[in-house]
């Protein structure tokens, strides 16, 4: 008598473990920078007239990073702490939310595992956890829709809620920031490519054939087209009733305004790259480096240097498995990569700064951590640990100059700048 093929084992108690050590691991030294620093000059303020609905300010951005911001300082005050947990509780979010999709993604313990592992110490999502800055909130929410969307796939009997969830996350995510439109458009196309390549013959209204079978492309258009919409236009009610400068144009005069404010063309900026240095992590932006309380500090944005050029062969190796062997997990990873950055190549926007390759580095890092699945599963098992032992080790110790911690003295930023672009 046959026995059924064993199921592997969910592993989301470790996820959640994960996620706890990477909430622990951004908590000290969060408050230590008392002003607004970096960013959080322009996002704080706007923040505080959300709570008063008193003069709409900020007007080029979307609203939804700055609603939350606001909630922070309603629920935790206006200091650091209000600033600043309540991104460090979206960044935890993202990184349960990065691993639950790569596990309904591939079924695999060891590709989940190490992936939280690559994301927590690849730097982009530990900084930006750490700031009051619009960024972790449309990575957090891209994160729960590709959870919701990936997990749809996986268990079609929960794929109505798990749809509708995902349309509501696609939503805010636009809402948040303008970088997730393009990647908010492929779940909903990645729905019609699969079902109309299943070759039903009521297209529309079939149920039957992937990606979720049970639901119609009409229902699927409702929760990943129009939900969306509906969400992000509902996130601008608020700009309607502030007492100074509210929006009387309607939406998509609005919506013209914010374009041409973001494609004017800026100052020159010393912080400003481009895509290619992005690639090849050679460009730095430093959020921080003063004295803080008579104590030199500093933080550096750049990904992990280990990670973010491993992820480079890894991707090339994601793109041949995923077009000539249909791994779909792969091909995934690679089409978000090349989506999401190639929004900035094409982006009519004249100055532009590393931190917009916070998204393009989480799906390379999923690619990594793919590859390194690929290398445990043929049993070359301390090839496929040595890049996430490196991540961790490389984290450990860029770990003063990443977190605001203590540093020796002013010069004390060169033990890490190893390139001079970094300076």
């Amino acid at each position: 008598m046959s026995r059924a093929p064993e199921q592997p084992k969910d592993p989301i108690r470790w996820c959640a473990a994960l996620a706890l050590a990477f909430l622990l691991g951004c908590l000290p030294f969060l408050t230590v920078v008392t002003h607004p620093y970096f960013d959080e000059v322009h996002y704080l303020p706007a923040a505080r007239e959300f709570l008063t609905l008193g003069t709409f300010i900020n007007r080029e951005h979307p609203l939804v990073g700055k609603e939350l911001i606001a909630l922070g300082i309603a629920l935790f005050g206006d200091n650091p702490w209000g600033w600043r947990l309540l991104p460090t509780l979206f960044g935890t979010l993202a990184l349960f939310a990065a691993m639950r999709a790569l596990w309904f993604g591939t079924q695999s313990r060891f590709a989940t595992l190490s992936y939280g592992v690559l994301v927590a110490t690849g730097f982009h999502l530990f900084i930006h956890a750490r700031i009051a800055m619009l960024d972790i909130f449309y990575l957090t929410f891209l994160c729960v829709a590709a959870w919701q969307f990936a997990g749809a796939i996986r268990q079609p009997e929960q794929g109505r809620w798990r749809l509708a969830l995902t349309g509501i996350a696609l939503g805010l995510a636009m809402g948040a920031k303008w970088n997730a439109i393009t990647v908010a458009m492929l779940p909903g196309l990645v729905f019609f490519f699969a079902r109309a390549a299943a070759g039903r013959r009521r297209l529309f209204l079939s149920r039957r054939g992937a990606p979720v079978p049970g639901t119609t492309l009409v229902e699927a258009a409702l929760w990943l087209g129009v939900v969306p919409l509906a969400v992000y236009a509902a996130s601008f009610l608020p700009a309607f009733f502030f007492r100074e400068n509210p929006i009387t144009e309607g939406l998509i005069f609005h919506h013209q305004f914010m374009l041409m404010q973001q494609e004017n063309v800026l100052k020159p900026h010393p912080y400003q790259s481009t895509w290619e240095q992005w690639v090849l992590n050679a460009r730095a932006i430093w959020y921080l480096y003063e004295p803080v309380d008579g104590v030199q500090r500093g933080i550096m944005l750049i990904g992990n240097p280990l990670t973010m050029i491993l992820g480079l062969p890894a991707l090339a190796w994601c793109a041949w498995h995923g077009v000539v062997r249909r791994y779909w997990a792969a091909l995934g990873a690679v089409v978000v990569y090349t989506v999401s950055l190639a929004f900035w190549i094409f982006a009519n926007k004249p100055v532009q700064f590393y931190y917009h390759y916070s998204l393009p580095s989480m799906a390379l890092l999923a690619a990594l951590a793919l590859a390194c699945d690929a290398l445990w599963r043929n049993g070359w098992r301390k090839s496929a640990l040595a890049p996430v032992i490196g991540s961790v080790l490389m984290f450990a110790w860029f770990y003063p100059i990443i977190s605001a911690a203590p540093l020796a003295g002013p010069d004390s930023f060169k033990v890490w700048t190893w390139l001079a672009s970094w300076r």
